[in-house]
């Protein structure tokens, strides 16, 4: 059966004092008053049944998100007790699934990015479950057409074509994030994409391969699952997670495999507008642009006498902003916080946010 699960357990604080340890960007309502999370679940509409959405996140979020999310039933967030990367969060998933559903297979999707149009993405993850259906032994990597040669960002060679799956290729190679240079090679190549950190696994292929990479997160994960849905479940998760070997999925599952003669390495390309909402000026490209490039979120008072180029945002509805002859400035109000730095030293904010008292970061 299909499932998908989306990960959130990010803290967000290069887009402080909105996003906080408490409260971080996925849970607040960012874009159009909507929050990244429930935007990401919206991306599932007619490719993964209610009941087979999955989001994985802290457990100390778990009210917030059943509040934001409330589609997504309580027994369908798995917390966890700390953060420890991605492949335990896909690990984690796995071995939940494969206990009650041995042909599981999932997709692992983020709560970071806007996506449009979203009829293309569910073409696209519909294309993915099909090629994992076909052969579990895949690995299915999503890559983002890129529409400028950038540097922040990982990198997917495309290889073949797949016979029978259109637009489905086969994963020639993984770079790391390129300088400028290199990456406008790529791009003149026309065989790289961005890489999306988004997959499709099956479950039980995941587990299989985690326990020939990483055997002693395997182990762990095995005693998880088996506690799982008992009344041992909460006290063996917290016991075990925090222990296993913190690695990303990247390097701990997809860059031994691109090397594994048993693992095929499948790309499928997003042609869609992409944009990882990771700082104040990207989600600035999220929001319309005035006569004088002005972008002023959502709920959002604004007052303005011969200013260009802001960005201006405020978690108060009753509180106006005003400026006058300002240029090239992020600006954010909230009602114990408030930032103000120019657009070129965004993503500062992030060491900014580290140096504010504890209870403000």
């Amino acid at each position: 059966m299909r499932h998908a699960m989306i990960m959130a357990g990010g803290s967000g604080t290069r887009l402080w004092p909105v996003s906080r340890a408490d409260h971080p960007k996925q849970l607040v309502p960012l874009v159009e008053g909507r929050c990244l999370l429930g935007l990401a679940i919206d991306r599932l509409a007619g490719v993964v049944g209610d009941s087979e959405q999955w989001i994985c996140t802290a457990e100390r979020f778990r009210k917030q998100v059943n509040e934001m999310v409330p589609a997504v039933a309580d027994d369908r967030v798995l917390g966890e007790p700390c953060g420890r990367d991605t492949l335990n969060a896909v690990g984690l998933t796995a071995a939940v699934l494969a206990k009650t559903d041995p042909d599981a297979i999932f997709a692992v999707l983020t709560a970071d990015h806007v996506i449009e149009p979203q009829s293309v993405f569910a073409d696209r993850l519909a294309a993915g479950f099909a090629l994992v259906e076909e052969d579990p032994s895949r690995f299915v990597t999503f890559s983002v057409t890129p529409t400028r040669p950038a540097s922040e960002y990982g990198y997917v060679e495309q290889g073949d074509a797949i016979e029978g799956h259109a637009g489905c290729f086969q994963a020639q190679r993984f770079v790391e994030k390129p300088d400028r240079e290199t990456a406008e090679a790529y791009l003149e190549t026309g065989r790289f994409a961005w890489n999306s950190g988004m997959f499709v696994f099956h479950a039980r292929t995941i587990l299989e391969t985690i326990g020939r990479y990483e055997p002693a997160t395997k182990q762990g994960l095995d005693r998880i699952a088996d506690a799982w849905g008992t009344s041992e479940q909460s006290v063996t998760l917290a016991a075990i997670y925090p222990e296993l070997k913190k690695i990303s999925v990247d390097y701990g599952l997809m860059e031994p495999a691109a090397r594994d003669d048993a693992i095929t390495i499948c790309a499928v390309p997003l042609d869609i507008s992409w944009i990882d909402v990771g700082s104040w000026p990207s989600l600035g490209e999220t929001l319309p642009s005035g006569d004088r490039g002005n972008q002023v979120a959502a709920n959002t008072q604004h007052t303005d006498l011969d200013s260009s180029n802001l960005l201006v945002f405020s978690d108060d509805a009753d509180h106006r902003i005003c400026t006058i002859g300002c240029s090239d400035l992020v600006i954010v109000h909230t009602k114990d916080a408030t930032l103000i730095c120019r657009a070129q030293d965004a993503q500062k904010v992030k060491d900014l946010a580290g140096l504010v008292p504890e209870d403000l970061r």
